[in-house]
């Protein structure tokens, strides 16, 4: 049967495009070709595509205001496999000194994973994981 739909993209609606391309490149490793002067952005990590656009050119393209979460956003996740526990604690820290706001530090879950969450600079949460305590 043929594929209706491709999910590849993650776009997100940004205070501050400079700040959140960033964090996602030296945190993540995710590269960029933007000139910092437009407001669409488009980032890669391997076949992982994240969009920003900012919150009010947003708002201007589409002529509507919205709501936007204040501190932490709740609503949704980014979730980032990593090989082992280790690894875990070892992407939290390098993440909390890239300037991501601590949620919950690495824990090992009764489930069998060790995982940790933080949030980039607009509040999005983000999940780092593995279940290979090796």
């Amino acid at each position: 049967m043929k594929e209706r739909f491709k999910f590849n993209t993650v776009g997100l609606f940004t205070r501050d495009n400079k700040a959140t391309v960033d964090f996602y490149t030296k945190t993540f490793g995710f590269t960029t070709d933007w000139d910092g002067i437009q407001p669409n952005v488009e980032m890669m990590l391997g076949d992982m595509r994240i969009i920003l656009f900012p919150r009010d050119a947003f708002e201007q393209m589409v002529s509507r205001k919205f709501q936007y979460p204040e501190g932490f956003n709740g609503t949704v996740e980014l979730a980032f496999d990593v090989p082992t526990f280790a690894d875990v604690d070892k992407e939290y820290q390098n993440a909390l000194n890239n300037g991501a706001k601590p949620v919950l530090v690495p824990t090992t879950e009764p489930w069998g994973q060790r995982t940790c969450y933080i949030a980039d600079p607009d509040g999005n949460l983000i999940e780092i994981g593995s279940f290979v305590e090796g």
